[in-house]
């Protein structure tokens, strides 16, 4: 059983390397730059998907998470500054 599927891989292998032309036939460029030019281009449109998704990401916190969190930093930074103060007139008498 492994005899015989082995002659009809050997044979199938023959004949595909019969029909492939060899490099000097070819004017296509080789697989090697067909995956080089294609991952170019998965890099570019990567690239583009990134700048627009940081650009959404940066819009969308100056239009809903900073103005939020701004009050709540002021409201933190009062509080610190009021407790400070209470520190400092209760030490000092």
């Amino acid at each position: 059983m492994h005899m015989k599927l082995l002659v009809f891989f050997l044979i199938f292998l023959m004949q595909a390397l019969a029909q492939t032309p060899s490099p000097e036939e070819s004017d296509s460029p080789g697989i090697l730059q067909r995956i080089q030019e294609r991952a170019r281009k998965a890099r570019t449109k990567i690239q583009d998907i990134v700048s627009l998704a940081v650009g959404f990401g940066g819009a969308y916190y100056e239009d809903h998470i900073q103005p939020v969190t701004d009050s709540y930093v002021e409201w933190a930074t009062n509080l610190g500054s009021s407790l400070w103060e209470k520190v400092q007139a209760t030490v000092g008498n």
